[in-house]
């Protein structure tokens, strides 16, 4: 019997260490709770759980991963001071883990894991905002390395938005905590990016993914599609909060005592610039003394902005190449490169707008976005760029392979790619007009700036 039990715990649990020291009550009992919890059944499971977790609960992580799981149900099912009594067990449970594993639990991780289901469960603990913003703010100072849950840095900074609109946190602050939220997300943003990147450019290569790397390629999408998400509901809970009218007033009177601050500087500028405020007087000032105290990429952008606007696009342009030959960050190069590309797009030079954007997808795969760009330039120029109408229309066939790039390799942006996937080829010539025309098969070329070729789809 010993040795079946032992055979079962090496199966599911994969100890490496000699069972012979251990208690053999917490082997049997482990054995059965993890065979309850992998059947859902957690009801069943709490029992012995706790009788393992109790005796001996430095045994084995299982007791921490899947009392989480069972004492999660618990709290589901209950109500009152129950309910209260689990949720508060729970986090006693991450604390345990913390004192008996440390090294497989990242404080900020486990820290904002208990603020977020005391938030989730604030009515019943009667916790106020103050009360729950300093737990978050506790946690993300603690250890900021490992404190990327989404939805907890999407609740950190909804708290902080509370307690300005409250009256209890200052303008800066709230601007401040911005900051330090959209950076952070940045941060986690690249660093999934360019884990996918890699698998993408092994798929692209011809290269089948192993399962392994199926499995990752799926996390890093769901992640970034969950961090695409809060960011934009992260800019929507600031909202009119950050405009220019309180911007500008803030930052005037805070410029004396930071013109020497290169991170104030840049976000100040930053600030502005995303907020269209660049007309004021202050941004030229913020930018200035940016660029003169730490010349950089962004202080670059920002003077080629200030250029553009004096409607000087030859000295913009090379502020903005300068800022990409000063960027060395892969990721960060690719934001200037689409950030750019953006601004020519929208005055109409769709051949540069273009280059810039092809520079995005080979820096940063896994960005659809510039795709979605060119696929809507070209079926802006599709009247314009073609001999008859069929070659006109024929434009939006190269506009709908474009958004099936997008749709391929950014999950953030699939749903919209392959809405303007169908608008195209709603747009682009049908079978029939295809069988009337006998041209199925045939390669078109189409001039203007486009200069690309696109072939008309068989008829089936």
């Amino acid at each position: 019997m010993k040795t079946k039990i032992t055979l079962l715990f090496l199966l599911f649990i994969g100890l490496s260490f000699g069972f012979a020291q251990q208690d053999e009550e917490c082997i049997t009992k482990l054995s059965i709770f993890h065979e309850y919890v992998k059947a859902k059944n957690y009801d069943a499971a709490y029992e012995p759980w706790m009788a393992v977790r109790n005796k001996c609960p430095k045994f084995n992580n299982a007791i921490y991963v899947d009392g989480e799981k069972i004492l999660n149900h618990k709290i589901k099912k209950a109500t009152g001071a129950e309910k209260i009594a689990f949720i508060n067990d729970l986090i006693k449970l991450w604390e345990q883990r913390g004192e008996h594993f440390t090294s497989k639990t990242p404080k900020g991780e486990y820290l904002a894991k208990a603020c977020q289901l005391k938030y989730d469960n604030r009515e019943a603990l009667s916790l106020s905002k103050d009360e729950l913003y300093a737990c978050f703010d506790d946690a993300y100072h603690m250890d900021k390395d490992s404190f990327t849950n989404p939805k907890s840095l999407y609740t950190y900074f909804s708290l902080m938005v509370d307690l300005y609109d409250g009256g209890k946190k200052p303008a800066a602050d709230l601007f401040n905590k911005y900051d330090d939220i959209f950076e952070k997300v940045e941060d986690e943003v690249k660093n999934y990016s360019e884990k996918l990147n890699k698998l993408i450019q092994k798929k692209d290569a011809g290269t089948t993914l192993t399962k392994k790397e199926g499995s990752y390629k799926r996390f890093y999408e769901s992640y970034l599609k969950a961090y695409d998400q809060i960011s934009g509901s992260i800019d929507q809970k600031l909202g009119d909060r950050a405009n220019c009218e309180n911007l500008i007033p803030l930052y005037q009177r805070d410029f004396e005592a930071n013109k020497t601050n290169a991170i104030w500087l840049q976000r100040a500028a930053g600030k502005m610039s995303q907020k269209e405020c660049t007309d004021d007087p202050l941004f030229f000032k913020l930018v200035n003394a940016y660029h003169e105290l730490s010349p950089s990429a962004n202080s670059a952008y920002y003077l080629g902005l200030l250029k553009d606007k004096e409607k000087k696009s030859s000295e913009a342009i090379k502020f903005y190449e300068q800022a990409i030959s000063l960027e060395t960050d892969n990721f960060k190069k690719s934001k200037l490169y689409y950030r750019i590309a953006t601004k020519m797009k929208a005055k109409g030079s769709y051949g540069k707008a273009r280059n810039y954007y092809r520079q995005v997808s080979k820096l940063n795969p896994s960005n659809g976005r510039p795709y979605i760009a060119i696929a809507s330039m070209y079926a802006a120029s599709a009247n314009n760029c073609g001999n008859n109408p069929f070659d006109k229309r024929a434009v939006y066939w190269l506009a709908a392979d474009e958004a099936r790039k997008a749709a391929r390799v950014d999950p953030t942006v699939k749903k919209a790619a392959e809405k303007n996937i169908a608008n195209y080829l709603a747009k682009a010539p049908n079978k029939g007009e295809i069988f009337s025309s006998g041209r199925a098969g045939e390669t078109i070329k189409i001039a203007c700036w486009i200069g690309a070729s696109v072939k008309v789809p068989a008829i089936q």
